[in-house]
């Protein structure tokens, strides 16, 4: 398997990297159509609307929501059920993010200026937040827990998690991780129809503020249409790794880590730029070597031949020029002197620094959130974190001299806006 090749050098470069990181996410009208009809009838119908979708898309012979509910004990359960290892790496986890993401708590702040007037900020984490978790055979515990506390760090009153159960297949993984992580209550349904219910509230389900966590297309259209009604986290695309490489790193390090993300889905895209022409040949010989070995093989070979590149450039600086173009989910800096990059990356999700720095420790284990920016949108958003589950407020108190000195600076805009009464509001307020 080839993986397809480019050189800076050539003229059209340019026009082949926008081909290749074009990606049609224009909505597939029949998925439109159906999360439109369930949306309304969840919204509508509420607990009649949820049961009558979980019966038909999960098989599942249910009466009443009581039956989709699962109980705080069954997750205490299906923790304590685990072996050992998976429990220990579990706790290990939860403790490195959970750490992690308490440095990115706001605090409230204020000032008072020379006339007696307080202006502040007051920090105030959400009431109620709903975290959607794919089921059935797919289990991401990570996700719960790279979900989950920063919500809890940030302090958010009430944490409900929905997760489908196709045939009443429960994973206790993700189960374990709820309970770790503090979720309040789990309902065994997903699809659009539990996005539904988590934005509109239903009999049983209380309307939360907002929705976080990944999802299929059906999951993805939803979360789109119920933005407003409540807050999202993002719609995130096909997963991505681009990799600056020189000639000191092991070429099947690099080749495994190409592999780590072209293995999600054959969307997920897979880049390596590099100056060294050999390495290149050498990363070539180890995704063949490596590639027949790993159990989704099709899968893999289908991300990296569809979407996948190795691009030879002129140097490491051009490399990171490139990198900023592309703004990946994923960056990792596999060269021998990875410092003097990072201060060149503007655009990236998350920064992988040096050789042993593997994109997968970020995804598990190493601290920092893992649900990050796609598709360029690292040009201008940022990684799932506490900041995303707590508003703020201005706090406004002005003083009876600082309305003297606000008040006609006040009320001369507002004239100019044709805004009388504003104007009135603050004239009122001064003295003469």
């Amino acid at each position: 398997m080839r993986i397809r090749r480019y050189s800076t050098r050539e003229p059209e470069f340019l026009a082949q990297l926008d081909a290749l990181l074009a990606f049609e996410a224009s909505a597939d009208a029949g998925i439109e159509k159906a999360v439109a009809e369930i949306l309304v009838n969840v919204g509508t119908l509420g607990d009649d609307a949820v049961l009558d979708y979980t019966r038909r898309f999960d098989r599942l012979d249910v009466k009443t929501m009581a039956e989709l509910e699962i109980s705080s004990a069954e997750l205490g359960a299906a923790f304590n059920g685990l072996p050992e290892q998976q429990r220990q790496a579990l706790e290990q986890a939860a403790k490195r993010i959970r750490s992690y993401h308490e440095r990115q708590k706001a605090e409230s702040w204020e000032y008072t200026e020379s006339d007696g007037t307080r202006l502040g900020q007051k920090i105030t984490p959400l009431d109620r937040v709903g975290l959607y978790v794919p089921g059935g055979k797919a289990a991401y515990p990570s996700s719960v827990l790279m979900n989950a506390l920063p919500a809890k760090v940030a302090g958010v009153k009430e944490m409900l998690m929905v997760v489908p159960t196709p045939r009443g297949e429960r994973n206790a993984l993700v189960l374990a991780a709820a309970h770790l992580a503090g979720v309040d209550r789990v309902f065994a349904i997903g699809g659009a129809q539990a996005v539904g219910a988590l934005a509109y509230g239903t009999q049983t389900i209380p309307q939360v503020d907002k929705i976080v966590g990944p999802g299929n297309a059906y999951v993805a259209a939803a979360k789109r249409r119920v933005f407003g009604v409540v807050g999202i986290d993002m719609v995130a695309g096909p997963s991505e790794v681009l990799v600056i490489a020189d000639g000191s790193a092991n070429p099947d390090w690099v080749a495994m880590d190409l592999f780590a993300q072209a293995e999600h889905d054959e969307l997920a895209q897979s880049i390596l730029l590099c100056p060294d022409a050999d390495f290149i040949e050498r990363v070539q010989q180890s995704v063949d070597k490596l590639l027949p070995g790993m159990p989704r093989c099709e899968v893999i070979t289908a991300s990296l031949t569809g979407r996948g590149a190795l691009i030879l450039t002129r140097d490491l600086i051009e490399a990171c020029t490139i990198a900023n173009r592309i703004a990946p989910e994923h960056l990792e800096l596999a060269v021998a002197e990875p410092k003097p990059l990072v201060d060149r990356i503007r655009h990236a999700g998350a920064i992988f620094i040096g050789h042993y720095s593997s994109e997968s420790l970020g995804d598990y284990c190493a601290g920092p959130n893992h649900v990050l920016p796609t598709a360029r949108s690292a040009r201008f958003s940022s990684p799932l974190g506490v900041y995303d589950f707590q508003k703020r407020s201005s706090l406004i108190e002005v003083s009876a001299a600082g309305a003297q000195t606000l008040g006609p600076i006040a009320a001369t805009l507002a004239h100019g806006e044709g805004l009388t009464a504003h104007a009135r509001a603050a004239e009122l307020r001064l003295k003469n």
